[in-house]
């Protein structure tokens, strides 16, 4: 029989998943007086928006920017406008996103502004953990409940491959992908609820590989006049960016290019991705960059859960059974920021009608 240790604490929610989702979500209930902790397996946060340090350079190799589109997100980006140091506040980046169709860059451009943060978007991330009691390099390797009727999460540290104390709670919030979501909640000794899981089974998601391009310093002259490119119908490309433009002091021109689904299936379980990246490289070249077959390094990062293919129509899941349980995230409502921010938004107002403080 498992009886809780004296010394334990016992949060009123337990969040799995420091993405936007989850943090929104933390951040709503911790100030209705809720104890929150929030565990994620990664050594940064954000998710999705991430940033990566490679060769003194810094590279956006998730969300790509940020742009006024829905109410949540638009009070995000007025808040990340006031951040301290200059380095990471949101700045406007562009007023125009070029695309590539029908084998051209086009003259019709999207006008809008689009945002980006010179430190990197994994800052935006960074600032939604303001006072929030985090614990990362944590990987939930299992759930049970206590006969005491409380979620118990089984971490293990994903830099010692040890496993710590196990945190305890009486709700608990998955905010990581679906199939993330379900391998945890099949594998766990609970009843939860068979069409609950249905329903999670039902989200699919398209993979991304993004390629990381360094080039020498002597090819500033050659830099594109555009800041980014969308692609449309290109046999493997999706997206190419400046990311080098981002930055408040880049030492070299950066380039960050993205897959479609397609092709980045065609590579989604091969341990070496060197291949990938450089026809995506040289796709590039052929199509908008000229002269720019040859970086001095890449970095490659495989997206297995890139996009979700069809949300729910659903802000966040929610059951009662056997105690309760949210999945939030931005395959509950809708493939985008706005979605992820609302779906944090709901399950910590839902959460607050399941526990009375």
């Amino acid at each position: 029989m498992f009886t809780i240790p004296m010394n334990s604490i016992t949060f009123d929610v337990a969040i799995i998943g420091a993405g936007a989702s989850g943090l929104t979500c933390a951040q709503q209930l911790q100030k209705a007086g809720y104890s929150v902790i929030v565990l994620d397996k990664s050594r940064g946060v954000g998710g999705r928006m991430a940033t990566r340090r490679v060769s003194g350079s810094r590279a956006d190799h998730g969300v790509r920017y940020l742009e006024p589109k829905g109410e949540l997100l638009i009070q995000l980006i007025e808040q990340l406008k006031t951040c301290e140091p200059l380095e990471n506040q949101l700045q406007l980046w562009t007023n125009k996103l070029y695309e590539f169709k029908e084998n051209q860059l086009q003259s019709q451009v999207i006008d809008q502004p689009y945002y980006i943060i010179p430190s990197g978007m994994s800052t935006v991330g960074k600032f939604l953990t303001n006072g929030l009691n985090l614990q990362l390099n944590s990987k939930v390797e299992s759930l049970t409940i206590t006969p005491e009727k409380i979620w118990k999460c089984q971490i293990q540290s994903t830099n010692s491959n040890t496993l710590e104390p196990p945190i305890l709670a009486k709700s608990l919030v998955i905010a990581i992908p679906a199939p993330q979501a379900l391998m945890l909640l099949e594998a766990a000794n609970t009843e939860v609820e068979l069409n609950f899981l249905d329903i999670i089974k039902s989200v699919e998601y398209d993979p991304c590989l993004t390629v990381i391009a360094g080039y020498s310093k002597e090819k500033y002259q050659e830099l594109p006049t555009w800041k980014a490119v969308r692609f449309c119908d290109d046999q493997i490309l999706d997206w190419v960016g400046v990311d080098s433009s981002k930055r408040l002091n880049a030492t070299q021109p950066v380039f960050v290019i993205q897959s479609n689904a397609q092709f980045a299936e065609q590579y989604l379980e091969e341990t070496d991705l060197t291949l990938a990246g450089q026809q995506l490289i040289h796709q590039a070249a052929n199509t908008i960059l000229p002269g720019w077959e040859t970086p001095e390094w890449i970095q490659i990062h495989r997206w297995r859960y890139g996009f979700c293919r069809q949300p729910l129509s659903l802000s966040c899941l929610a059951t009662t059974t056997p105690l309760p349980l949210v999945c939030a995230g931005d395959w509950c409502s809708g493939n985008h920021l706005e979605a992820a921010l609302k779906s944090g938004l709901e399950t910590a107002k839902w959460l607050q009608t399941q526990i009375k403080l």
